[in-house]
């Protein structure tokens, strides 16, 4: 494409799902220096894009306008049909069965399109390969890439203490070890001299789990995400179960020891060189116990204090 052009990438999707999504907006972005790159999406999602670099500014995938373009024949607001109609390449990660979305674009002028997966298969290798795959249309192979490596920077930690932030939650229960064991574990690391900082957001106020953690802890809740980078980045380490906050820690190249239990790790594991995973047997992370968990987390404390000294 030549230069000067604008490129248009929609995705919705959670936090994990959009992170998993970036080493395929860096090879674009890298690929094509002299275009502009925008993003539909969620803005309190999408906003991470920007703060990593990668794309110039980002509109909203819930405003109004856009419902009109999932059905079909609808009319198309003209602002909306100028707006997409302006840009020389559109990618789209939206779940499309029908076509009903693609014929709707193509009428608001959109002249190329690539149809990009909206949902990641077990066995095709890792999640963030496949959501690049469709840019081999462009000549543009993510294998070819550094794409294990993080988008955000890191600082050296306040204090001699390491810090050691902890999301305690995921999307799903079934991902979840019981908090009880983790307040346990950080009780643990804090005899040990570390800072333990738990990273808390709507999910765990809705299952009761802040008022306990907040009691005793340090917390970190319901932050911006492009705030929350900034924060993870002057951390020592990060433990976590497969959720989108893991996966924002990976991105900033901080450690991580995360507990998998029902998930595919080989799939769906942060990429980066600093993630570890401490598998649950046959998938039930409630047969992990906490001197299981201990043990792993005390081993892992001492490879980051030997590999990064000067940030511990």
């Amino acid at each position: 494409m030549a230069a000067g052009g604008r490129v248009l990438i929609i995705r919705g999707g959670a936090v994990g799902d959009f992170i998993l999504t970036l080493p395929a907006l860096r090879l674009l972005r890298e690929s094509l220096p002299e275009n502009r790159v925008e993003v539909l999406g969620y803005p309190g999602i999408s906003a991470l894009a920007v703060a990593a670099g990668l794309a110039d500014s980002t509109r909203a995938l819930e405003h109004g306008s856009m419902a009109r373009l999932f059905a079909r024949g609808a009319a198309i607001d003209p602002e909306l049909a100028a707006y997409l109609a302006g840009f020389n390449l559109v990618l789209s990660y939206l779940y499309d069965p029908d076509g009903i979305f693609r014929d709707n674009l193509a009428r608001a002028g959109v002249r190329t399109l690539i149809e990009c997966p909206h949902q990641v298969q077990p066995g095709q290798g890792h999640a963030a390969l496949q959501l690049a795959r469709s840019l081999e249309r462009l000549a543009l192979f993510l294998e070819d890439s550094d794409w294990r490596r993080p988008f955000f920077p890191r600082r050296a930690p306040q204090g001699d203490a390491p810090v050691i932030a902890l999301h305690p939650g995921s999307g799903s229960e079934r991902k979840n070890w019981p908090l009880e064991r983790w307040l346990e574990v950080a009780s643990g690391l804090r005899a040990g001299g570390c800072r333990v900082v738990f990273v808390t957001g709507e999910a765990e106020e809705a299952r009761g789990q802040l008022a306990p953690i907040a009691a005793g802890w340090e917390v970190w809740h319901q932050r911006p995400l492009p705030e929350l980078a900034g924060l993870l980045g002057g951390c020592s380490g990060f433990l976590g179960h497969d959720s989108g906050m893991s996966h924002l820690a990976a991105a900033c190249g901080l450690p991580c020891l995360l507990l998998f239990g029902p998930t595919d790790s080989e799939v769906w594991a942060p990429p980066q060189a600093g993630a570890r995973v401490l598998r649950a047997v046959a998938g039930d992370l409630a047969a992990l116990s906490v001197d299981e968990v201990a043990a792993a987390v005390r081993h892992w404390l001492v490879e980051i204090r030997a590999q990064a000294k000067t940030i511990l």
